[in-house]
């Protein structure tokens, strides 16, 4: 099923660190369907800060709050596409942490990934406080839950890398994008992201230890 609706892969999404370098060091993406980002914020438990226009000045609000007293808050940034809230977080891991994400999931359909330079990139899907998916990379069968090898050999395709050794370019990280693409049918572009107004807000941090499902690593 997922062959057959895989109409993006990591290729489509080597624009992001090309264009947005200082953001795509270290960031958590989430979409999040019929939900507006007012209500979504609420859902964080998070405080409404100035709206922004732009990655880079996401970027900059990011560094502004780290520099400032409530240095410990995560910076959010989101705006609508079509029907989805996208949700930005600069050095965040809200969106993939499992604690925040159920519970933030109800009613709707949460797909979120998160990567950081010299860390393990995460991908959520929930829906409606099920979740669907959760798998790090470089991917293991294993952390796929057992899934059939169609879908496998369907994320080989889309860049997500399986095991060692890792090729020389890891293309893990756009491949997330071309998954979130193909499961939520939003397609991020760079003049989307460049000229959207962003709702943010801040929000108490997660949890320093993420706690995987059990039926996922035992």
């Amino acid at each position: 099923m997922l062959r057959a609706m895989m109409t993006a892969t990591a290729a489509d999404y080597l624009w992001f660190q090309q264009r947005f370098p200082e953001l795509a060091s270290a960031y958590c993406i989430t979409l999040v369907r019929d939900v507006a980002p007012a209500e979504l914020l609420h859902r964080l438990d998070g405080q409404e800060q100035p709206t922004v226009t732009s990655l880079d000045a996401i970027v900059r609000a990011a560094v502004a709050l780290g520099d400032s007293r409530r240095g410990a808050d995560q910076l959010v940034a989101m705006t609508r596409v079509g029907s989805w809230t996208l949700m930005i977080e600069p050095n965040g891991s809200l969106g993939v942490t499992e604690e925040i994400a159920g519970p933030a999931s109800t009613g709707t359909r949460w797909v979120s990934h998160y990567h950081r330079v010299n860390d393990v990139d995460t991908f959520l899907d929930y829906t409606d406080t099920a979740m669907q998916t959760i798998f790090e990379s470089p991917v293991s069968e294993h952390g796929l839950g057992g899934t059939p090898a169609e879908i496998t050999a369907s994320l080989q395709e889309m860049g997500f890398n399986f095991g060692d050794p890792l090729p020389e370019t890891d293309l893990s990280a756009p491949a997330a994008f071309a998954l979130a693409e193909v499961l939520t049918g939003v397609k991020l572009t760079p003049n989307l992201l460049d000229q959207a107004t962003f709702y943010c807000g801040t929000c108490p941090p997660p949890p320093v230890r993420r706690v995987w499902p059990a039926e996922l690593t035992s």
